[in-house]
């Protein structure tokens, strides 16, 4: 025979029934009670064997439920440790890297003539990039001595020598091992860009330091060297560079530089405001530059700008040149630097 039974639920709001009335469309959905009619069909088995086919039904669901309960658990553990790595990796890298900067404006603030030869240093590393074939680049190949012995790197020596020295004094303190000659070639052009820009404050206060600094602070350019700063990993390669990929700056003619300039993806307004990155006297770059028809407009642009309180125009736009040229063809590892936690031994706490 046929049994059958009668329960009432209470549905939740999220779950209208019925058809859609466009009236109440925008009205929240009250709970209401409905009827379920179950018919429980005779089918030759007895009550005690459906009660425990039920049962286990029950069972069944609440195991499905709490294993898909604890994977979302997981899931969820999962990916907060892993952001939880990635902020204690990157804070890792700004803390490595602020002790660079640290590093490198004392060591160029002791020898302010090497400005210009760091400059062309990590100019020279980085315009050895290849389209064609993907090779060289900024990958500290510069520190070769078969490199650096190259006409085109003459005067160079020097700079490369700081870097020497400031790179032993940066892995005696690195946590996450040594720091790789392409990128401290480039940070250390970056902190001799910073010191001109400070210079050039300070000497539109009179020569008031402290003054220079305050207006470089309002004014300046810092906030702009975020992307710079990202792209920190850069891998060092274990042999020189081909020769014949970097003019002689002192002899090329405009339109060599500008060729090499169009070979790696850079244009007139880009060799415009890198001049101060070609040989040691900007001055007579920009001289030579302004002879030339597509550079001397973006040349007299940035003469103009650095006349400014501000020098926004050059400042901005020769970070953004600079950014690109110091990362041609190179992968950056955005995990270089970092170091696992140290563990903790509880059994040596004092509770």
């Amino acid at each position: 025979m046929g049994v059958s039974f009668l329960s009432t639920s209470t549905l939740p709001s999220f779950l209208p029934l019925g058809s859609h009335n466009p009236k109440t469309a925008t009205t929240r959905c009250q709970p209401r009670s409905v009827t379920i009619c179950c018919t429980k069909i005779k089918t030759g088995v007895t009550d005690e064997e459906e009660q425990l086919r039920w049962r286990r039904r029950d069972v069944l669901k609440c195991i499905g439920v709490t294993i898909a309960l604890e994977s979302i658990t997981s899931s969820r553990s999962l990916v907060e440790k892993a952001n939880a790595a990635d902020l204690i990796e990157r804070r890792q890298r700004s803390e490595f890297q602020s002790q660079i900067k640290g590093t490198l404006y004392t060591a160029i603030k002791g020898k302010p003539d090497l400005v210009p030869s760091i400059l062309t240093l990590a100019l020279n590393d980085a315009l050895t990039y290849d389209k064609a074939t993907k090779t060289g680049g900024p990958n500290g190949s510069i520190r070769f001595s078969s490199e650096i012995s190259r006409p085109e790197n003459k005067g160079l020596s020097e700079a490369l020598n700081f870097i020497e020295e400031a790179k032993k004094e940066i892995d005696s303190y690195s946590k996450g091992g040594p720091i790789s000659y392409a990128d401290l070639i480039q940070y250390a052009a970056q902190s001799a860009t910073k010191a001109r820009f400070l210079a050039s404050a300070i000497r539109k206060c009179g020569g008031n330091v402290e003054k220079g600094n305050l207006l470089y602070t309002a004014y300046g350019s810092n906030g702009q060297w975020g992307l710079f700063d990202r792209q920190f990993g850069r891998a060092d390669t274990q042999e020189p560079d081909p020769e014949g990929r970097i003019p002689i700056w002192e002899k090329a003619s405009v339109q060599e530089m500008k060729d090499k300039f169009s070979a790696v993806g850079l244009g007139p307004r880009q060799l415009a405001v890198l001049s101060a990155f070609i040989g040691p006297d900007q001055d007579a770059t920009e001289t030579l530059l302004a002879s030339d028809p597509d550079v001397a407009p973006w040349v007299q642009k940035y003469q103009r700008s650095r006349e400014t309180v501000s020098r926004t125009d050059y400042e901005v736009d020769l970070i953004t040149a600079f950014t690109k040229l110091s990362t041609l063809g190179q992968n950056i590892n955005y995990e270089a630097y970092t170091y696992p936690r140290a563990k903790i031994d509880i059994t040596k706490l004092k509770l």
